[in-house]
């Protein structure tokens, strides 16, 4: 049986990559839309916010059902189903001010079917993908997000002003169904499923005896009782994925902070139009799928020349990234143009994205085998971060117009960028303190 040249993990984390990208487009296609749509009808600041933060309402629901059900029915099957749900729902959902009960159900159900899908790319990765390989594999699909959320900020703006904001959904709709075609016609289970038995070459495809590599394809299933228990007691009362649940929070708070309130910081903030200010608006995200890409190789590159330790190389890129950011994030007031809006808003969310391959690829370090269910937990904290942060930004602005401020002045603003800020330094040194890259759980 001769090996294919381009092996089949490969096609994976390209299918996953796309995958992010699809998913990002849509969550900034919908804060574009809105934005648009709320600021034609009067919609204060206050309810903006509560709209935004629904899809985290129903996202926070299924991270942990979304690694469970990819643990045990197989995150193939599971990232399928949530794509399309998610993608019907998304075509369906009405943008239209007589119909906001059914926009804001609609918003809600497309988080609970978004939120299978990362646990359930984790469980994906961690059977496909040998540890050498694993920062940059991992830091490759998620910066499918950014590139997303770029693409998303370059062209979308021009189709809400030439064919409105409702066909935003249908394009985002037609990319999720294609997607999901593309999933269900090139994925498949690996080999043989590893969740239950580990071993020190790698997960998955690569490195399997000969004997194996002859092996009828298994799917996760057919391990439901070879599992051992989750170990729900020790999962929840470890530091190190305590440091972990941390820093995801922090980064997602930031992280869709600016993703939900950038374009009404440009426009309000700024008195700037997102359609005249050209490419310059995608740069924060572009540079977020660069800097992870770097950070991911620059991580594998450190751990496999044996520079560092995997403990001392998650720390020192997570503890960069997020000081650089938070520094960042906390001067973007004090300029008041788009240049330097742009230009720190770029370098706050590179920096995120680099400290990525600290945190994010943790859970792949301290237990490959549960790698979806820890996912779960920390992203169920990340989720959070938007509720709160969304929420509590548009609470912000709102009371700051109900004292006769002007949300063109950056004293509106402050709070908005130094509470991220501030988390970002703190969750470093909770991170610098608590976390491993050993595997803590057999």
């Amino acid at each position: 049986m001769t090996k294919s040249r381009f092996p089949k993990r490969y096609l994976i984390i390209l299918l996953t990559f796309i995958c992010t990208n699809v998913c990002y487009i849509e969550r900034i296609g919908f804060s574009v839309a809105y934005t648009v749509a709320a600021d034609r009808i009067g919609v204060n600041q206050s309810s903006k916010g509560l709209i935004l933060s629904t899809f985290y309402y129903g996202y926070v629901m299924s991270q942990v059902p979304g690694g469970w059900a990819a643990q045990y029915i197989g995150g193939r099957r599971v990232l399928l189903l949530s794509f399309l749900l998610w993608s019907v729902t998304c075509g369906l959902a009405p943008l239209d001010a007589s119909r906001v009960n059914i926009m804001v159900f609609c918003r809600f159900l497309v988080g609970v079917a978004q939120g299978f899908i990362f646990p359930s790319i984790h469980t994906i990765l961690a059977q496909w993908v040998p540890p050498n390989e694993r920062s940059r594999s991992v830091s490759l699909t998620t910066s499918g997000m950014y590139l997303g959320a770029a693409c998303g900020m370059l062209l979308l703006p021009s189709l809400v002003k030439y064919k409105g904001p409702q066909s935003v959904f249908l394009v985002e709709s037609a990319l999720g169904i294609m997607w999901s075609i593309l999933w269900f016609r090139f994925s498949s289970e690996p080999l043989r499923s590893d969740h239950s038995k580990p071993t020190a070459s790698g997960f998955g495809e690569p490195n399997l005896p000969v004997s194996m590599s002859k092996e009828k394809r298994i799917p996760s299933t057919g391990n439901i009782r070879r599992l051992n228990k989750i170990p729900w007691k020790r999962i929840v009362f470890n530091l190190p994925i305590w440091a972990i649940v941390v820093n995801n929070f922090t980064f997602h708070y930031a992280l869709y902070v600016l993703m939900n309130w950038l374009p009404t910081y440009f426009e309000l903030g700024l008195q700037l139009s997102l359609q005249e200010m050209g490419s310059s608006k995608m740069m924060p995200y572009l540079n977020m799928f660069i800097f992870s890409n770097i950070g991911g190789v620059l991580a594998d590159h450190l751990i496999t020349r044996k520079f560092l330790s995997v403990t001392k190389t998650r720390k020192l890129l997570n503890t960069v990234g997020f000081v650089i950011a938070a520094v960042a994030l906390m001067i973007i007031p004090s300029f008041r143009n788009s240049t330097w809006t742009v230009l720190c808003s770029s370098v706050s969310l590179g920096f995120l994205a680099l400290g990525r391959a600290g945190f994010a690829v943790n859970h792949m370090d301290i237990a490959p085998r549960y790698a979806g269910i820890v996912m779960g937990v920390s992203n169920t904290a990340g989720t959070l971060a938007g509720i709160v942060g969304v929420g509590l930004t548009g609470r912000i602005l709102e009371a700051a117009k109900t004292a006769n401020m002007d949300l063109s002045s950056s004293e509106c603003w402050k709070s908005v960028f130094f509470i991220p800020g501030y988390l970002c330094l703190f969750s470093s040194f909770i991170f610098l303190i608590f976390a491993t890259g050993e595997k803590i759980f057999e």
